[in-house]
């Protein structure tokens, strides 16, 4: 069992060891939940994204790195970066997803997981800093709660559609090149898991930390992340599980048949453990295990973990998408 020093009010590795999160499942879904899913992916192909591209901001790591704006679902425009190779043209294209709380630039996204690839790394809708959207909160804990009396307003569904159009901009502004890959962390990790089973022009998958996964067993475990707002919602107002049935992580990546490589924590204040396993466990196609030592939380092994699992998705990425 994952052990830390921590002050915590609760324990991070929820009394669970790598065994037991070995066991967890994805919930049941509702009937209509591919039906759902591929009619908002269908919305999502039909949009027109006109992506415009801007000067150069950056460049390092054999990029170079631009901001771009393009249009999403519900007529909105989102912003972000997108990342050239400085030596000739990108051979493999990414979609790159953040966490709670957005990105200021594309920091430690870069460099990219193979060379010569070109990415496009969206700041989804109400995400700091190109994402900001009047009336959708940015802080983590109102932005999740926004619009989640439905399923039809949940802003977890655009900031998904967001991703899918992310990757059309990628394609109009890069062509040719071929299938894509998929990384996210954290909120990034549990929207890849919703995205990914709709969407076949991705050949491959990471996904750290996952969030999302197994709704009903995240209402009862406690933690200082985006979960502890829903949580709380959830007391007042519990038809609220019903919505959450369809923004499942573990129950889309029971239908996700791409290659996917997911780092999965023993202890994590912030994702509790149990649901990040829940996503891996149900993935029925190849699939890949990192073991982290801990998740959103500072420990000794971090940075020899992050190069670990940099070099694992090197690796993961280069088998499928060609080196």
């Amino acid at each position: 069992m994952a052990s830390f020093a921590h002050d915590f009010p609760f324990d991070p590795a929820y009394g669970h060891e790598l065994d037991d999160l070995l066991r967890v499942p994805a919930p049941e879904a509702p009937d209509d939940f591919a039906e759902f899913w591929r009619a908002q992916y269908e919305r999502a192909r039909e949009v027109d994204t006109a992506p415009e591209i801007g000067p150069v901001e950056d460049e390092r790591d054999g990029v170079r790195i631009h901001g771009v704006t393009y249009s999403s679902v519900g007529g909105i425009r989102v912003g972000g970066w997108v990342a050239l190779p400085t030596g000739g043209p990108a051979t493999h294209g990414f979609v790159i997803g953040h966490g709670y709380g957005g990105r200021d630039r594309p920091g430690p996204d870069v460099p990219l997981p193979l060379p010569r690839s070109a990415a496009i790394l969206p700041c989804v809708r109400g995400m700091g800093t190109r994402g900001l959207r009047a009336g959708v909160p940015e802080v983590a804990a109102g932005h999740v709660l926004h619009g989640i009396a439905s399923r039809d307003t949940y802003v977890i569904a655009g900031c998904v559609a967001d991703l899918w159009c992310a990757a059309s901009a990628l394609a109009e502004l890069v062509p040719d090149l071929g299938r894509l890959g998929y990384v996210g962390e954290s909120f990034g990790g549990g929207l890849g898991a919703l995205a990914l089973p709709w969407d076949d022009r991705f050949a491959a998958a990471q996904l750290t930390v996952p969030t999302f996964g197994n709704h009903p067993l995240r209402l009862t475990l406690p933690s200082v992340g985006s979960g502890e707002a829903v949580r709380d919602h959830h007391r007042d107002h519990p038809e609220v599980t019903e919505v959450l049935r369809y923004f499942d992580a573990a129950s889309a990546a029971a239908r996700l048949r791409t290659p996917t490589l997911v780092a999965a924590a023993l202890f994590d204040p912030a994702v509790p453990p149990p649901g990040q396993f829940a996503v891996y466990n149900a993935l029925p196609g190849v699939r890949e295990l990192q073991v982290l030592s801990a998740g959103h939380f500072t420990y000794d092994a971090l940075v020899a973990e992050t190069a670990e699992l940099r070099e694992n998705r090197r690796r993961f990425f280069g088998e499928r998408l060609g080196r």
